[in-house]
Protein backbone atom coordinates (compact mmCIF):
# COMPACT_ATOMS: atom_id res chain seq x y z
CA UNK A 1 0.00 0.00 0.00
CA UNK A 2 1.34 3.59 -1.40
CA UNK A 3 0.80 6.30 1.12
CA UNK A 4 -2.08 8.29 1.06
CA UNK A 5 -2.24 11.20 -1.85
CA UNK A 6 -4.14 13.86 0.27
CA UNK A 7 -3.86 16.39 -3.53
CA UNK A 8 -7.06 17.23 -5.80
CA UNK A 9 -9.17 16.22 -2.61
CA UNK A 10 -12.50 17.64 -1.32
CA UNK A 11 -12.45 16.37 2.32
CA UNK A 12 -14.50 16.09 5.05
CA UNK A 13 -13.35 18.42 8.44
CA UNK A 14 -13.12 16.86 12.16
CA UNK A 15 -15.39 17.72 13.93
CA UNK A 16 -16.76 16.61 17.34
CA UNK A 17 -20.06 14.64 17.64
CA UNK A 18 -20.87 15.39 13.91
CA UNK A 19 -17.81 13.38 12.96
CA UNK A 20 -18.89 10.15 13.65
CA UNK A 21 -18.75 7.25 11.40
CA UNK A 22 -22.75 7.82 10.00
CA UNK A 23 -21.60 11.31 8.70
CA UNK A 24 -18.08 10.20 7.51
CA UNK A 25 -20.50 7.55 5.38
CA UNK A 26 -22.50 10.20 4.38
CA UNK A 27 -20.31 12.63 3.13
CA UNK A 28 -18.52 9.74 1.17
CA UNK A 29 -21.61 9.20 -0.12
CA UNK A 30 -22.52 12.29 -1.40
CA UNK A 31 -18.27 12.97 -2.97
CA UNK A 32 -16.20 13.67 -0.30
CA UNK A 33 -13.09 12.37 -0.99
CA UNK A 34 -11.31 11.68 2.50
CA UNK A 35 -13.10 12.14 5.88
CA UNK A 36 -11.45 13.12 8.99
CA UNK A 37 -12.64 11.79 12.21
CA UNK A 38 -13.36 13.67 15.53
CA UNK A 39 -10.41 14.80 17.35
CA UNK A 40 -9.56 11.79 20.29
CA UNK A 41 -7.52 12.72 22.72
CA UNK A 42 -4.06 10.50 22.95
CA UNK A 43 -5.15 9.13 26.31
CA UNK A 44 -8.63 8.41 25.54
CA UNK A 45 -6.86 6.39 22.84
CA UNK A 46 -4.19 4.52 24.52
CA UNK A 47 -5.18 1.45 26.21
CA UNK A 48 -8.42 1.04 24.42
CA UNK A 49 -9.18 -2.64 23.18
CA UNK A 50 -9.11 -3.51 19.11
CA UNK A 51 -12.82 -5.37 18.10
CA UNK A 52 -13.73 -6.31 14.79
CA UNK A 53 -17.64 -5.70 15.29
CA UNK A 54 -18.73 -8.51 12.59
CA UNK A 55 -22.66 -7.63 13.27
CA UNK A 56 -21.74 -4.40 11.49
CA UNK A 57 -18.58 -4.95 9.54
CA UNK A 58 -16.12 -1.83 11.56
CA UNK A 59 -13.79 -2.06 14.20
CA UNK A 60 -14.40 -1.15 17.39
CA UNK A 61 -11.91 0.97 19.82
CA UNK A 62 -13.85 0.13 23.59
CA UNK A 63 -12.10 1.42 26.67
CA UNK A 64 -11.85 -1.33 29.49
CA UNK A 65 -14.95 -1.80 30.94
CA UNK A 66 -16.50 0.65 28.33
CA UNK A 67 -18.31 -1.11 26.42
CA UNK A 68 -21.70 0.94 25.49
CA UNK A 69 -19.46 3.21 23.06
CA UNK A 70 -17.10 3.20 20.97
CA UNK A 71 -14.45 5.53 21.43
CA UNK A 72 -13.66 5.22 17.41
CA UNK A 73 -15.36 3.21 14.72
CA UNK A 74 -14.68 2.89 11.63
CA UNK A 75 -16.50 0.60 8.62
CA UNK A 76 -13.82 -1.61 7.53
CA UNK A 77 -14.92 -1.52 4.17
CA UNK A 78 -16.85 1.64 3.00
CA UNK A 79 -13.97 4.34 4.15
CA UNK A 80 -11.42 1.67 3.81
CA UNK A 81 -8.15 4.15 2.93
CA UNK A 82 -10.44 7.42 3.31
CA UNK A 83 -10.32 7.71 7.16
CA UNK A 84 -7.76 10.46 8.70
CA UNK A 85 -7.71 9.84 12.35
CA UNK A 86 -7.31 13.35 14.24
CA UNK A 87 -5.61 13.12 17.50
CA UNK A 88 -5.41 16.02 20.18
CA UNK A 89 -1.65 15.62 21.45
CA UNK A 90 1.00 17.93 23.13
CA UNK A 91 3.66 15.01 23.52
CA UNK A 92 5.65 13.14 21.40
CA UNK A 93 5.56 9.65 23.28
CA UNK A 94 1.81 9.88 23.72
CA UNK A 95 0.97 11.06 20.43
CA UNK A 96 3.23 8.28 18.94
CA UNK A 97 1.95 5.25 21.55
CA UNK A 98 -1.68 6.70 20.57
CA UNK A 99 -1.41 6.87 17.03
CA UNK A 100 0.42 3.03 17.26
CA UNK A 101 -3.23 1.92 18.43
CA UNK A 102 -5.04 2.67 15.15
CA UNK A 103 -2.80 3.06 12.47
CA UNK A 104 -3.12 0.21 10.84
CA UNK A 105 -7.22 0.63 10.51
CA UNK A 106 -6.74 4.19 9.12
CA UNK A 107 -5.28 6.16 6.28
CA UNK A 108 -3.41 8.77 8.23
CA UNK A 109 -2.68 10.53 11.53
CA UNK A 110 -3.54 14.37 11.71
CA UNK A 111 -2.50 16.42 14.50
CA UNK A 112 -4.81 19.54 15.63
CA UNK A 113 -3.06 22.33 16.42
CA UNK A 114 -6.17 24.30 15.27
CA UNK A 115 -8.71 24.11 17.98
CA UNK A 116 -9.20 26.83 19.75
CA UNK A 117 -11.91 25.51 22.53
CA UNK A 118 -11.17 24.56 25.80
CA UNK A 119 -11.53 20.63 25.72
CA UNK A 120 -8.53 20.92 23.09
CA UNK A 121 -6.26 23.14 24.14
CA UNK A 122 -5.96 22.21 27.71
CA UNK A 123 -2.96 20.46 28.62
CA UNK A 124 -1.22 22.26 25.54
CA UNK A 125 -3.01 20.28 22.83
CA UNK A 126 -5.07 22.19 20.05
CA UNK A 127 -4.26 25.85 19.04
CA UNK A 128 -2.39 25.96 22.07
CA UNK A 129 0.52 23.77 19.96
CA UNK A 130 1.08 27.09 17.78
CA UNK A 131 2.75 29.21 20.84
CA UNK A 132 4.99 25.84 21.41
CA UNK A 133 5.93 25.19 17.46
CA UNK A 134 8.78 23.43 19.23
CA UNK A 135 7.09 21.23 20.57
CA UNK A 136 4.24 20.70 17.48
CA UNK A 137 7.73 19.65 15.34
CA UNK A 138 8.71 17.49 17.54
CA UNK A 139 5.56 15.42 17.89
CA UNK A 140 5.67 15.18 13.82
CA UNK A 141 8.92 14.15 13.73
CA UNK A 142 7.93 11.45 15.93
CA UNK A 143 5.06 10.09 14.43
CA UNK A 144 6.64 10.65 10.24
CA UNK A 145 9.31 8.15 11.65
CA UNK A 146 7.26 6.13 14.48
CA UNK A 147 3.94 5.62 12.93
CA UNK A 148 3.77 6.63 9.39
CA UNK A 149 7.06 5.12 8.22
CA UNK A 150 6.10 1.83 10.17
CA UNK A 151 2.40 1.54 9.16
CA UNK A 152 3.08 3.50 5.29
CA UNK A 153 0.36 6.04 6.28
CA UNK A 154 0.28 9.68 6.03
CA UNK A 155 0.80 12.04 8.63
CA UNK A 156 -0.69 15.41 8.59
CA UNK A 157 -1.40 18.53 10.55
CA UNK A 158 -3.84 21.52 11.29
CA UNK A 159 -3.14 24.32 12.08
CA UNK A 160 -4.77 28.16 12.18
CA UNK A 161 -3.00 31.82 10.68
CA UNK A 162 -0.63 33.06 13.20
CA UNK A 163 -1.38 37.28 14.16
CA UNK A 164 0.87 38.27 10.27
CA UNK A 165 1.49 36.10 7.14
CA UNK A 166 5.02 36.48 7.78
CA UNK A 167 4.95 34.61 10.54
CA UNK A 168 2.69 32.04 9.79
CA UNK A 169 4.67 31.71 6.67
CA UNK A 170 7.50 30.84 8.66
CA UNK A 171 5.76 28.12 10.76
CA UNK A 172 4.71 26.55 7.76
CA UNK A 173 8.07 26.43 6.29
CA UNK A 174 9.11 24.32 9.44
CA UNK A 175 6.07 22.25 9.81
CA UNK A 176 7.47 21.38 6.25
CA UNK A 177 10.28 19.95 6.99
CA UNK A 178 9.00 17.26 9.89
CA UNK A 179 7.77 14.99 6.37
CA UNK A 180 4.46 15.41 6.72
CA UNK A 181 2.09 14.56 3.61
CA UNK A 182 -0.33 17.41 3.84
CA UNK A 183 -1.41 20.50 5.93
CA UNK A 184 -4.28 22.03 6.34
CA UNK A 185 -4.69 25.62 7.21
CA UNK A 186 -7.86 26.87 8.90
CA UNK A 187 -7.95 30.57 7.06
CA UNK A 188 -9.35 32.13 10.54
CA UNK A 189 -6.96 33.34 13.28
CA UNK A 190 -7.27 31.54 17.50
CA UNK A 191 -10.03 34.34 18.46
CA UNK A 192 -11.56 34.02 15.51
CA UNK A 193 -15.06 32.02 15.31
CA UNK A 194 -17.04 30.28 12.26
CA UNK A 195 -19.57 33.37 11.95
CA UNK A 196 -16.62 35.70 10.84
CA UNK A 197 -15.46 35.94 7.45
CA UNK A 198 -11.67 33.67 6.28
CA UNK A 199 -8.87 35.42 5.90
CA UNK A 200 -7.40 34.53 2.38
CA UNK A 201 -6.16 37.25 0.96
CA UNK A 202 -1.83 37.82 2.27
CA UNK A 203 -1.88 34.36 3.45
CA UNK A 204 -3.44 31.59 1.95
CA UNK A 205 -1.46 31.60 -1.90
CA UNK A 206 1.78 32.13 0.51
CA UNK A 207 0.97 28.64 2.44
CA UNK A 208 0.41 26.96 -0.58
CA UNK A 209 3.46 27.70 -2.25
CA UNK A 210 5.45 27.19 0.75
CA UNK A 211 4.03 23.56 0.63
CA UNK A 212 4.08 23.30 -2.82
CA UNK A 213 8.25 23.48 -2.62
CA UNK A 214 8.29 21.32 -0.01
CA UNK A 215 5.89 18.58 -1.96
CA UNK A 216 3.43 18.86 0.92
CA UNK A 217 -0.12 18.54 -0.25
CA UNK A 218 -2.21 22.29 0.89
CA UNK A 219 -5.76 21.79 2.05
CA UNK A 220 -7.45 25.11 2.75
CA UNK A 221 -10.43 25.35 5.48
CA UNK A 222 -12.77 28.03 6.38
CA UNK A 223 -15.57 29.32 4.42
CA UNK A 224 -15.46 26.23 1.77
CA UNK A 225 -19.44 25.38 1.26
CA UNK A 226 -19.61 23.19 -1.77
CA UNK A 227 -17.54 21.97 -4.44
CA UNK A 228 -17.56 25.02 -6.98
CA UNK A 229 -15.63 26.72 -3.93
CA UNK A 230 -13.33 24.19 -4.13
CA UNK A 231 -12.33 24.58 -7.84
CA UNK A 232 -12.14 28.94 -7.37
CA UNK A 233 -9.92 28.08 -4.34
CA UNK A 234 -7.33 26.06 -6.25
CA UNK A 235 -7.86 28.64 -9.60
CA UNK A 236 -6.86 31.67 -7.12
CA UNK A 237 -5.09 30.60 -4.31
CA UNK A 238 -3.19 27.88 -5.89
CA UNK A 239 -3.71 24.95 -3.00
CA UNK A 240 -4.26 21.40 -3.51
CA UNK A 241 -7.11 20.64 -2.00
CA UNK A 242 -9.96 21.75 0.32
CA UNK A 243 -12.11 20.84 3.72
CA UNK A 244 -15.19 21.76 4.27
CA UNK A 245 -16.40 21.58 7.98
CA UNK A 246 -19.94 23.82 8.58
CA UNK A 247 -21.97 23.32 5.67
CA UNK A 248 -21.47 19.31 5.71
CA UNK A 249 -23.20 19.17 9.04
CA UNK A 250 -25.92 21.23 7.65
CA UNK A 251 -26.14 19.32 3.95
CA UNK A 252 -23.31 16.92 3.05
CA UNK A 253 -24.72 16.88 -0.95
CA UNK A 254 -22.13 19.78 -0.52
CA UNK A 255 -19.36 17.41 -1.41
CA UNK A 256 -21.36 17.29 -5.21
CA UNK A 257 -22.84 20.53 -5.64
CA UNK A 258 -20.76 23.47 -7.58
CA UNK A 259 -23.11 26.28 -5.82
CA UNK A 260 -25.52 25.81 -3.16
CA UNK A 261 -28.41 25.98 -5.37
CA UNK A 262 -27.46 22.54 -6.19
CA UNK A 263 -27.67 20.86 -2.32
CA UNK A 264 -30.54 17.61 -1.90
CA UNK A 265 -33.44 18.85 -0.12
CA UNK A 266 -32.50 18.21 3.50
CA UNK A 267 -35.05 15.51 4.22
CA UNK A 268 -33.10 13.70 1.45
CA UNK A 269 -30.13 13.91 3.48
CA UNK A 270 -31.54 13.92 6.86
CA UNK A 271 -33.02 10.21 5.92
CA UNK A 272 -30.07 8.90 4.04
CA UNK A 273 -27.59 9.60 7.43
CA UNK A 274 -30.49 8.01 9.71
CA UNK A 275 -30.21 4.79 7.49
CA UNK A 276 -26.44 4.85 8.43
CA UNK A 277 -26.95 5.75 11.89
CA UNK A 278 -28.69 2.16 11.71
CA UNK A 279 -26.73 0.65 9.94
CA UNK A 280 -23.56 1.20 11.72
CA UNK A 281 -25.48 0.96 15.38
CA UNK A 282 -24.80 4.43 15.60
CA UNK A 283 -25.52 5.63 19.66
CA UNK A 284 -29.29 7.06 19.74
CA UNK A 285 -27.90 10.58 21.03
CA UNK A 286 -24.99 11.36 18.96
CA UNK A 287 -27.83 10.33 15.72
CA UNK A 288 -30.70 12.99 17.42
CA UNK A 289 -27.87 15.70 17.26
CA UNK A 290 -27.00 14.97 13.76
CA UNK A 291 -30.63 14.92 12.77
CA UNK A 292 -30.65 18.15 14.95
CA UNK A 293 -27.77 19.63 12.51
CA UNK A 294 -29.80 18.78 9.22
CA UNK A 295 -33.51 19.34 10.14
CA UNK A 296 -34.21 23.26 9.60
CA UNK A 297 -36.54 24.86 12.59
CA UNK A 298 -39.06 22.43 14.21
CA UNK A 299 -39.51 20.96 10.71
CA UNK A 300 -40.85 17.08 10.64
CA UNK A 301 -39.53 14.52 8.58
CA UNK A 302 -40.58 10.81 7.97
CA UNK A 303 -37.77 8.24 8.68
CA UNK A 304 -38.43 4.19 7.42
CA UNK A 305 -40.56 3.43 10.96
CA UNK A 306 -40.40 6.54 12.63
CA UNK A 307 -40.93 10.50 13.23
CA UNK A 308 -37.75 12.50 13.99
CA UNK A 309 -38.98 15.97 14.91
Amino acid sequence: MTILNYAQKLVLAPMVRSGELPMRLLALNYGADLVWSPEIVDKKIIGCKRVVNEKINCIDFLQPGKSEVAVFRTHRELEKDKVIFQLGTADPALAVEAASVVAADVAGIDVNSGCPKHFSIHSGMGAALLKTPDKLISILNALVENVGKKYNIGISVKIRLLDTPEQTFELVRKLCKTGISALTVHCRKVPMRPRERAIRDDYLQGVANICKEAGVTCIANGDVYTRGDFLMLQEKYGVHSAMIATSAEQNASCFAAMRKEDLKPWNEVANEIFRLAKMTDNHFSNTKYMLCRIVPGKALIDVPGNTVS
